[in-house]
């Protein structure tokens, strides 16, 4: 059985899932996709669709293109709400470490302070994922929200209480905390696309490229707003907006009606024997989550790469913004996905964007000045954001339906993880070898995506 090809049944659905899980129930059914219907020609589509609607509530046909579509799918607010409601997660790392070298004087205070909230992250968001899949999305965002803002209180408060400074090690353990409680937005929303689509898949990846894309941007705008409140006010005021985000917009978000496109897996009403999960499903899931923590490797590096290119030219600082020349070029790429092709499968996407990031993140070792960089930068930056949307698919495609909010917050939390690895190797290689060194580390991640993409195919075709 093909678990990338959407003509045939995921591997998730040969677990014993809930028959009368909705979210299994949709992706069994699933129609071939290089003949997928529209979404409102798709009977099912209607039927689940009319039934999110609600009674009283008129269809309304598709209009505005492919991204106007998804206004419709998600309803009122929804993608406002949950574009604003996930800038928390942007700033808490670059607002960490601004805090925590302003209070202490210690650049490396601040790196332990901004690497504490990536590992915060990364072991906190699965955790979310995994009870989200249990309990629901709203109680565990609505919970998270509130333990988000109670962490940012204690970090402020470890961080500006103490006479003599703030003590080391509490502020690293508050940092932790705030990255572990943020409420994942972004991989949670994924999990609610996945039912509103209806099991259209044209109309998933202009979901899952708008999500790539309102991640690229927010990760650009974020870390602009901690330079500009810190610069303009205090090291303490980007925390005071991200915890008024978290205590307004994530609520909006975790009420949304669109949470009923991912509702709680269905518990049995009496004890039932465990079925274990075969090894090559484990697997399956295992190769994206591998392939997210490979493309933050890849991010680290080069924005430690960028760092030290900068440094050459006394413009250390100008490093985020040359970053964002390529976070710019990937989310305008990611957008092109909704209208690549159904017969090019996720695999074979998977496999040619990352050895294109592979061949093409060589020319980082070529610019000597500051304008071939952002050439370059726009050019590598090109297979970035559909490689990505395309592991989410794949990702959600090998998901157990009842495990799908875990297995999409895994993936998020492969890109921190990755980042915090990416920056701390091409850190300790930049000492010796310099941005070149750097970025020979980013060019190693992208091969080893290429490997990871290449066992996908292979262990599919022993599948079968």
């Amino acid at each position: 059985m093909n678990p990338l090809n959407p003509s045939t049944a995921p591997v998730g659905t040969t677990s014993e899932a809930p028959a009368d899980h909705p979210t299994a129930a949709r992706r069994t059914t699933e129609p071939p996709a290089a003949s997928a219907p529209a979404a409102t020609e798709h009977p099912a589509t209607e039927q689940a669709a009319e039934q999110r609607r609600g009674p009283g509530r008129r269809a309304v046909r598709r209009s505005g293109g492919r991204y106007g579509r998804l206004l419709e799918l998600g309803g009122r607010g929804f993608l406002p709400i949950a574009f604003v409601a996930r800038l928390p997660l942007a700033m808490i790392t670059v607002g960490a470490l601004t805090l925590a070298t302003a209070v202490t004087g210690s650049y490396a205070v601040g790196g332990a302070a901004a690497g504490a909230v990536g590992v915060g992250s990364a072991l906190g968001g699965p955790l979310m994922g995994h009870l989200a899949d249990r309990v629901g999305q709203r109680a565990v965002l609505l919970v998270s929200a509130l333990a988000h803002t109670v962490a940012i209180g204690l970090l402020l408060v470890t961080a500006y209480a103490g006479p003599g400074g703030p003590a080391v090690p509490l502020l690293v353990a508050a940092a932790l905390l705030v990255g572990a409680t943020c409420p994942q937005v972004g991989p949670l929303a994924r999990v609610r696309w996945r039912g509103l689509a209806g099991g259209a898949r044209q109309e998933l990846d202009t979901a899952l490229s708008y999500e790539s894309t309102a991640d690229e941007l927010t990760f650009v705008l974020g870390p602009a707003l901690v330079g500009l409140l810190a610069s303009l006010l205090a090291p303490w005021t980007p925390f005071v907006l991200a915890a008024a985000l978290t205590l307004t917009m994530v609520p909006c978000f975790a009420v949304h009606s669109s949470h009923r496109a991912a509702p709680a897996a269905p518990r049995p009403r009496r004890r039932v024997a465990v079925v274990p999960v075969p090894g090559r499903d484990r697997v399956l899931v295992l190769l994206p989550v591998l392939g997210m923590v490979a493309m933050g490797t890849f991010f680290g590096a080069v924005q430690n790469g960028l760092s030290a290119f900068g440094g050459a030219f006394g413009a250390q600082s100008a490093a985020g913004l040359l970053y964002a020349v390529l976070g710019i070029s990937s989310a305008a790429a990611a957008l092109s996905v909704a209208w690549w092709p159904q017969r090019f499968r996720p695999a074979a996407r998977w496999m040619a964007g990352a050895g294109a990031m592979a061949v093409l993140s060589l020319l980082f070792l070529l610019p000597g000045d500051i304008v071939p960089m952002l050439v370059v930068l726009l050019l590598v930056g090109l297979p970035v954001g559909p490689t990505m949307v395309t592991i989410y698919t794949i990702g959600g495609d090998v998901a157990r339906p009842e495990r799908l909010g875990t297995v999409m917050t895994m993936l998020a939390s492969g890109v921190v993880l990755g980042t915090a690895v990416g920056a701390a190797l091409a850190g300790l290689v930049a000492e010796t070898a310099g941005h070149r060194g750097a970025f020979a580390a980013a060019i190693g991640a992208a091969c080893a995506m290429v490997l990871i993409s290449a066992a996908l195919p292979l262990l599919r075709h022993r599948g079968r």
